[in-house]
């Protein structure tokens, strides 16, 4: 099998043309154009039912598209699934983590299932990326939410694919899990990797995204950058207000006097 040629820089790491997919009479997606930046972190953002994951099944060769064109990494998800598949990692809404296994050990069998070489240097070093290295030798069983997911975010970048879709990843995490996740992505981003992350959570698509689109009923009905799409509503009115800590600030700050308190 030939090696497919690397993609030119300036092109999307995702380029999406009339994309459109039904199942039976239901109408999902209508018509989706999309362009992701390579290195970027791009938010999809939209309710239950708008296609958001039906889409990220598209662009990772699961599903086929009734119509429209896409490529990923430079690969067409339609001609070439194989090269596609190799290129990507996906991460559904749940943690796909073994709860009888070490941390270390599902890195690790993950690393020899794509036959890589030194998988428990490979494991090491993610271990140590995600803030898991003391946990690496427990059970999953043990783990946090918040923890369980930054492992199998992990997981999904052995062999250093350089795009990755995260599908709705906070998805039944606290405010702690929930920051955790942000860090590591933004962490990815900050390393070149590209992120197309689905999301229901307007502060997860502020706190994250470079760019954001919202999906609506199978189409993208906005996509801009978040000062882009801040000009489409009319200029506030800047009045004085003392500012109070947000629910977020307080849940954490109890906490983190608690566990101090704790380890005393």
């Amino acid at each position: 099998m030939s090696i497919p040629a690397t993609p030119a820089a300036h092109e999307p790491a995702i380029h999406v043309r009339g994309l459109e997919k039904s199942f039976k009479t239901l109408r999902v997606l209508r018509g989706v154009d999309l362009d992701v930046t390579r290195g970027s972190i791009f938010a999809l953002l939209g309710s239950n039912g708008a296609g958001k994951t039906t889409m990220v099944k598209i662009l990772a060769t699961l599903l086929r598209a009734d119509t429209g064109t896409a490529r990923v990494n430079g690969l067409d998800v339609a001609t070439q699934p194989a090269e596609v598949r190799a290129a990507i990692s996906l991460t559904g809404q749940f943690a796909a983590v073994d709860e009888i296994l070490t941390g270390r050990e599902n890195l690790v069998l993950v690393a020899r299932l794509r036959h890589l070489k030194h998988p428990g240097v490979i494991a090491d070093d993610l271990l140590r990326r995600f803030s898991l290295t003391e946990a690496g030798s427990r059970r999953v069983a043990t783990y946090s939410g918040g923890m369980r997911r930054r492992l199998d975010i992990a997981m999904s970048l052995i062999g250093d694919p350089p795009v990755i879709f995260l599908d709705e990843p906070t998805t039944g995490l606290d405010p702690e899990g929930r920051i955790e996740v942000w860090r590591a992505v933004k962490e990815l981003a900050a390393g070149g990797t590209t992120v197309l992350l689905t999301t229901q959570y307007l502060d997860e698509a502020e706190q994250l995204a470079d760019r954001i689109a919202v999906l609506h009923e199978g189409r993208i009905i906005v996509d801009g950058t978040l000062a882009e799409l801040r000009q489409l509503l009319p200029p506030t009115t800047v009045e004085y207000v003392e500012k109070q800590p947000t629910l977020e600030d307080v849940f954490l700050s109890v906490v983190g006097a608690r566990s101090e308190q704790e380890q005393r």
